[in-house]
């Protein structure tokens, strides 16, 4: 494991909170354990915010959640999760010594508005910053009715830190295109500023080959249900978001995002 005095150096570097690059830095060897598990390395897909940041673009927003798609539903088991993370704890704690408390494992698995079942994991860790009091957690996001169109593929996970393992840290993830997708059902769904930052640089970043493949003139058909997508189409705009009184909010949260198609 890292010493604080590196998590500070970074902070300092990047303007962010210590917590927030401690994190990220806990997040890598989270990312790590999940690939080295012998039951879930292949069948668990990253996805989100997070794996652009992780796995695509390196100077990209700092996101705390890990969100993953699973090929096999019954994977959404309470104990099973429990009991992988587990496994899973140790592994980063024999690799790192960053330690991952038994009873700070845990997993909810519930029906969610699509109607099918996901889960979602609470998982406390205590890293370089050694903090007192309550300890930092790290969210999971699984899901299961979420329809690959492209196959995954194994990418290698930016880890900027100087315990980077000799041969890297990888992860079985959603191709590029795959994310972008993604992230344009979630600006349709949820309408939050997050969703459009991340559909704005993925399709505007300078990686030219990526840039090129989202350009003003992109349409892609889905080849399950046949209806064509077109960039040009798509009207978005940006509404006050309102508290329960009727008063606008202000900060990160301050706009709801609406998407039309």
């Amino acid at each position: 494991m890292i010493d604080k005095s590196e998590i500070m150096e970074f902070s300092r570097e990047f303007g962010l909170r210590a917590n927030v690059v401690e994190k990220d830095y806990v997040l890598g060897w989270m990312l790590a354990g999940i690939f080295n598990h012998p039951v879930i390395e292949s069948s668990w897909v990253f996805k989100g915010g997070t794996c652009l940041k992780k796995c695509f673009f390196e100077t990209y927003r700092f996101s705390e959640d890990l969100d993953f798609t699973l090929s096999e539903s019954n994977h959404l088991d309470q104990e099973f999760l429990v009991s992988c993370f587990k496994e899973i704890a140790q592994w980063v704690y024999n690799e790192t010594g960053i330690e991952i408390p038994q009873d700070l494992i845990r997993f909810d698995v519930y029906r969610n508005k699509r109607g099918s079942m996901s889960a979602e994991g609470r998982i406390g860790y205590r890293g370089p910053m050694q903090p007192r009091g309550d300890l930092p957690r790290i969210k999971l996001d699984l899901t299961t009715d979420e329809i690959l169109v492209l196959d995954p593929v194994i990418r290698e996970v930016h880890h900027p830190y100087s315990d980077l393992p000799e041969n890297g840290i990888c992860i079985n993830s959603y191709c590029f295109e795959e994310v972008f997708a993604e992230k344009i059902r979630a600006l349709a769904e949820r309408k939050r500023p997050r969703d459009l930052y991340d559909v704005f640089k993925s399709a505007t970043h300078r990686s030219s080959s990526k840039r090129q493949s989202f350009g003003p003139k992109y349409v892609i058909e889905c080849p399950y249900c046949g209806k064509k997508f077109n960039r040009k189409k798509m009207n978005t705009r940006l509404n006050p978001h309102k508290d329960k009184n009727g008063y606008p909010c202000s900060g990160r949260n301050g706009y709801l995002i609406d998407t039309k198609y």
